[in-house]
C-alpha cells in the first residue's frame, strides 16, 4: 500500500484567512483578513508575564491550568457570564479557545456524530469537527440581521445529531444572539438531548448598547453547555494562546484529559501573566474597549459605503461582511484578489464561511487594527469608489 495522508487529513483545507494573509504579505498590503488584533497588550498583562520570568515560572502547570488563573476565570465567569464554576473541577485552561474547542470535541463527540452550525460559520469550527470525524450540518442565517427560526434548527436534526455550536458574538457576521434566540436554542437542545458548544471569544465586543448573554447561564442549558472563551482578543495577545472551557465536572474531567494528551498544558509563563495582570483591569478597561472598537467599526463601515461595497453592520465582534458584487470576478476569491491587487487591502472571501452558495458576493474585513493602519486601509478602499 503506498504512503498517503490519513482520511481525516484529506477533508481538511487551508483556511482562506491564512491564504489571504500570505497573499497580502507577498505584496506588502494591509491585512484586514486575519483577526490578529494588532493593538498593544495592556501593561498589567505584560508586567505579569515579566514578573513570571523573574519568578522562574518555567515548569509544566497542571493539565487544567494554573490554580491562580482558574480562580480568576471562576470569578470572571460568575460576574460577567452568570456561570457558577468551581476552579478545581469545572475549568480547563487550554491553548486558546481553538484548543479548548478541539479538546471538547475529542472528549464528547464520536466519528459520525452530526453537529449543527449556524451559517455563515467560522471555518476553524468546521475543520475541527471534521478532524475528529464529526459531520457538520448547517442552519443558514438570513441577512441582513442574520435571523433564524426554531424550525430551521429542527429541520437539521437527525438521530445522529449530538451538538449545536453557538458563536456569539459571531465571526464573520458580527451577530449577537439575543436572550430569546438562545432560549430557543436551549429548548431545542433540551428536547433532543444535545450538547451546546459555545465560542464566546468576542464576548466583550458588543455594540450599540447590546449585552452579551452566555448560553450556559440559561436554566435549561447549564447542564449541557460547554462554554468556551479566552483572552486572545480582549487582551490583544493572540499569540499567547490562553483560552479555557467551563462545563460540568463530569464533562470537564475528560476535556482536561484530552487537553493533557494534545497540549500537556497551555504556556505556564503566559498563564501566570494573564492571572496576575487580569486582576488589575477594572470595568473601565472593558467599557473603553467597547467604545474604541465601536468607533473602528463605524469608520470601517463608512469607508465601505464610500467604496460602493455596502456593509452588513456588525452587532459585535470585530469583523464586517461587505457586499462586493460590483467587483469583477465570478467568485468571492477572485473578487478578493482583485481588491488586493488594486487597493492593496486583504479581506477574506465570503465563500470561506458557507458550505454551499451564499458567500460569492461577500468579503470579510477585520477592523482590529491600530487607528493609523485602519485609516490607511479605509482611505485605500475609498479610492475604489
Amino acid at each position: 500500500m503506498p504512503l498517503s495522508l490519513s482520511r481525516q487529513a484529506r477533508v481538511i483545507v487551508q483556511s482562506e484567512i491564512r491564504a489571504m494573509s500570505i497573499a497580502c504579505e507577498k505584496i506588502g498590503g494591509i491585512n484586514l483578513a486575519q483577526g490578529v488584533c494588532d493593538m498593544d497588550a495592556p501593561r498589567p498583562i505584560r508586567q505579569g508575564a515579566q514578573d513570571g520570568i523573574d519568578r522562574g515560572v518555567n515548569s509544566y502547570t497542571r493539565f487544567d491550568g494554573l490554580r491562580e488563573l482558574r480562580r480568576v476565570i471562576a470569578r470572571k465567569v460568575r460576574d460577567y457570564n452568570g456561570l457558577e464554576a468551581h476552579p478545581d473541577t469545572d475549568i480547563i485552561v487550554s491553548a486558546g479557545a481553538t484548543g479548548a474547542f478541539y479538546c471538547a470535541c475529542l472528549a464528547l463527540l464520536d466519528p459520525g456524530d452530526e453537529v449543527v452550525l449556524f451559517e455563515p460559520y467560522y471555518g476553524y469550527h468546521v475543520n475541527t469537527l471534521r478532524a475528529v470525524g464529526a459531520i457538520p450540518t448547517y442552519v443558514r442565517l438570513r441577512a441582513p440581521d442574520w435571523t433564524f427560526t426554531r424550525e430551521d434548527i429542527e429541520r437539521t436534526i437527525t438521530p445522529r445529531t449530538k451538538a449545536i455550536v453557538v458563536n456569539t458574538p459571531a465571526n464573520p457576521s458580527g451577530k449577537v444572539f439575543s436572550a430569546a434566540e438562545l432560549e430557543e436554542i436551549a429548548e431545542v437542545s433540551h428536547r433532543y438531548d444535545l450538547f451546546i458548544f459555545t465560542d464566546e471569544i468576542y464576548e466583550h465586543f458588543v455594540y450599540d448598547g447590546r449585552v452579551h448573554v452566555s448560553p450556559g447561564s440559561l436554566a435549561t442549558a447549564g447542564e449541557r453547555t460547554i462554554t468556551i472563551s479566552g483572552f486572545s482578543k480582549v487582551l490583544s495577545i493572540t499569540g499567547w494562546r490562553i483560552g479555557y472551557s467551563v462545563s460540568r465536572a463530569r464533562w470537564a474531567e475528560m476535556i482536561g484529559y484530552m487537553n493533557d494528551l494534545v497540549y500537556v498544558c497551555a504556556p505556564a509563563l503566559l498563564q501566570y501573566g494573564v492571572a496576575a495582570g487580569l486582576q488589575a483591569l477594572g470595568p473601565d478597561f472593558y467599557s473603553r474597549l467597547r467604545a474604541d472598537y465601536e468607533k473602528k467599526r463605524d469608520r470601517m463601515c463608512q469607508a465601505l459605503y464610500r467604496a460602493g461595497l455596502p456593509p452588513h453592520i456588525p452587532q459585535g465582534a470585530y469583523y464586517v461582511l461587505a457586499d462586493v458584487s460590483r467587483l469583477p470576478g465570478e467568485t468571492s476569491k477572485q473578487r478578493a484578489m482583485y481588491l488586493l491587487s488594486q487597493a492593496r487591502v486583504a479581506g477574506v472571501p465570503g465563500d470561506a464561511f458557507f458550505h454551499g452558495s451564499g458567500g460569492t458576493d461577500l468579503i470579510r474585513f477585520c477592523f482590529a487594527k491600530t487607528d493609523e493602519e485602519l485609516e490607511e486601509a479605509c482611505q485605500r478602499l475609498e479610492r475604489m469608489g
